[in-house]
Formats: C-alpha cells, sequence, structure tokens
C-alpha cells in the first residue's frame, strides 16, 4: 500500500496566530494548522444554515470555502460539551499527523475563547449512510462497482490504522454515516472522536462502551474489553448495509424482531442470500457478491479470535482466496436487552477460516 503516513512539516509560527493557546488540557497543540474564528466564519458565511450539510452528536458540520479556495468542512463542537472538547482532543491526537486516500484529512483547528472546531478535506458526495438510505438520486446511484470499491477501501483504511499506524488505532465507531464519499466515490474513514491508541505491546483495553447499536462486538457491548477485532466485526456488518441498502440499526428485518445481521445469517441458512441484495442494484456478479457477503459472516464471528485481521480482509475481498466456509459459525449478535448469541465455546480460537492457491491464510491470530 503505497501512502505517506506523515505530512510534511510547516513554519508553525506563521500559521498560529497570537491568540492561539499552545496546549488544552496539557495536549500540545503544535503539530496542526490553526484558524481563527474569524477566518471560519468567512468561509462558511457566518455560518449560514445554506452551508450546513451534517450534524452529529457534538456539533454540525458547514461546507466552508478557505481564502485559498480549498473547499473544507468545518465542524463546530457545541458550546458547553465535555464530551465534545474529549472528542475534539482524541481527534487531533489521533489523525493530525497521519494522511491516507481512505482517511479523512484533518486540516487544521480553531481555539479560541469557547469556540472548538475541527477543519477537515470536504469530500463531495457526504456520508455512504446519506447515498444508502437517504433519498435516492440518479446522481448517486450506486450500482456494484461502486458498492464494492466502498468495501475495499474502508477495508484498506482500517488495515492501515490497525497495523501501519504506530501506535495502532482503534476507531471504535464504523458505520456508514462515519464512511464519507469523494467525487469519484472513494470511502474515507472520518469521525475519530471515539477513537483508541493501541500500542503495540496492548492486546485489550478496557473502557467504556461507545458505539451504535447493530454495530456493535458483542465481547466488547457486554465487557468493555477492546480489540481491533472490535473494528473488523462493525466492518463486517457495514459490507451486509452497503450490499443491502438497509439499516443495521433497525430490528424488523426478515418479519421479526431482527437485526440486518441475524436476517443475513438466517438467508444464509436457508441458501436464500440473494435475496438480502438491494432491489436498486438490478445487474450484479451473484458470486462475488455471495463472496462478499460470507466475508461479511467472518468479520462478524461470535468469537473475536475467529474474525480475520483487517489486511486478511483487504485480501479476502480483492483476490481469489478460496474461503474455507467449513470453518463458519454464527455470527455473534448483541440486543439492548443483555441478550447475546456469544456462548462459552465460542470463544475457543480454530484456523484454517480460509485458504488460496495460491496464496493462502491458515492461522487467524488474535492480536
Amino acid at each position: 500500500m503505497s501512502c505517506g503516513c506523515f505530512g510534511a512539516s510547516t513554519n508553525k509560527k506563521k500559521r498560529t496566530p497570537p491568540h492561539t493557546p499552545a496546549e488544552i488540557d496539557g495536549y500540545p497543540l503544535d503539530n496542526i494548522m490553526h484558524f481563527s474564528e474569524k477566518d471560519l466564519r468567512f468561509a462558511t458565511d457566518n455560518y449560514h444554515p445554506s452551508k450546513k450539510i451534517g450534524r452529529g452528536g457534538f456539533g454540525t458540520v458547514y461546507q466552508g470555502t478557505l481564502k485559498d479556495g480549498r473547499q473544507v468542512a468545518v465542524k463546530n463542537l457545541s458550546v458547553g460539551s465535555k464530551q465534545g472538547v474529549r472528542e475534539f482532543l482524541t481527534e487531533i491526537k489521533t489523525i493530525s499527523h497521519i494522511k491516507h486516500p481512505n482517511l479523512v484529512e484533518l486540516v487544521g483547528c480553531c481555539v479560541q475563547e469557547s469556540n472548538r472546531t475541527l477543519v477537515y478535506e470536504y469530500v463531495e458526495n457526504n456520508s455512504l449512510d446519506r447515498a444508502l438510505l437517504g433519498k435516492r438520486s440518479t446522481n448517486l446511484e450506486l450500482d456494484w462497482g461502486k458498492r464494492s470499491n466502498i468495501c475495499r477501501g474502508t477495508a484498506r483504511g482500517l488495515a492501515f490504522l490497525h497495523e501501519e499506524v504506530v501506535p495502532h488505532i482503534v476507531h471504535r465507531d464504523i458505520k456508514a454515516s462515519n464512511i464519507l464519499l469523494d467525487r469519484d466515490f472513494n470511502p474515507k474513514i472520518g469521525d475519530f472522536g471515539l477513537a483508541k491508541l493501541f500500542p503495540d505491546d496492548i492486546t485489550h483495553i478496557s473502557t467504556r462502551i461507545a458505539g451504535t447499536t447493530g454495530y456493535l462486538a458483542p465481547e466488547y457491548a457486554m465487557g468493555g474489553q477492546l480489540t481491533m477485532k472490535a473494528d473488523v466485526y462493525s466492518f463486517g456488518v457495514l459490507i451486509l448495509e452497503i450490499i443491502s441498502g438497509k439499516s443495521s440499526v433497525r430490528t424488523n428485518w426478515g418479519g421479526s424482531n431482527k437485526f440486518l445481521l441475524e436476517w443475513a445469517w438466517q438467508l444464509h441458512e436457508e441458501g436464500k442470500l440473494l435475496e438480502l441484495v438491494d432491489p436498486e442494484m438490478v445487474e450484479f456478479p451473484e458470486e462475488e457478491v455471495i463472496r462478499y457477503m460470507k466475508v461479511a459472516f467472518f468479520c462478524t464471528q461470535a468469537a473475536a479470535s475467529r474474525r480475520p485481521l483487517m489486511s486478511q480482509v483487504v485480501d479476502m475481498l480483492s483476490k481469489k482466496i478460496r474461503l474455507n466456509e467449513k470453518q463458519l459459525t454464527a455470527p455473534g449478535f448483541f440486543q439492548d436487552s443483555g441478550e447475546s448469541s456469544l456462548k462459552k465455546s465460542s470463544f475457543e480460537s480454530t484456523s484454517n477460516q480460509f485458504s488460496s492457491a495460491p496464496a493462502s491464510f491458515t492461522q487467524v491470530i488474535p492480536r
């Protein structure tokens, strides 16, 4: 994978206005471009409602144009939100120094009086969530070529975070609304406010549970034991959303109280997987689409140790690797009631989950 991990150094004195603090809560802010509130008000026409392009849990996002003509997305965090400030710092700590084609670039920030604002690159086609689940238009037609590219690109971005960046990064909130699409529908992972850094010598982190129902790995949702395999699980659910055009958060699929993953597994057991495919996608290669859904099941195995690494997922999606479906067991499901299909026996590690000729993976090793 060819990519630049670290941005070129810049002259911070020229970019940092005199009113900008050197740190927040003890964290230095000398590795990121600073904007004044005046700059950002100018860029967004004083945060005009017509410039609003999204709203998250911690603030509103506006489209803006910098004085040099660059298009940006300006995320203005809610004033007085302690959680918003934590998210603000986490974003800066996590991605201010890394670049990858499948990660949203953090351009800079504004720290002025009570204002906490993050400035990102602007992506033309908004979020995958809006493209999949919002009002469809002919301009946002998602054929199989686009959908498969979104799956592979997102997998590459996660593999970069998990295995190439040091310390490694667990995103913790992989979902359709956090995957942004550029002009050519290339995916970019965004919103790192819940991310955690993973040093090489750490196998898991005990942490508060955060994320979105429908995407949460059962072992994380039940016990707060976070590993990189939690992201792998969420990505598996995301594949099913991309193929079906349906939300994983809703629980009425298949004519009963089932999440999307549960319904997909039921269709798999009944030999009816193609019934999951989005009816908007008229033409598609059946064998390849079924293959992607089976990769989703490998990613969502009940035991984290049975899930592949993201670099292996990239290969499973990109190469003619023969999947060893005999090793495929029921995915893990988590319900808000606290119930889960995660059983004691599912924690047993297995091997030979997928193999290939000539390439071969014979052991899936938990990180």
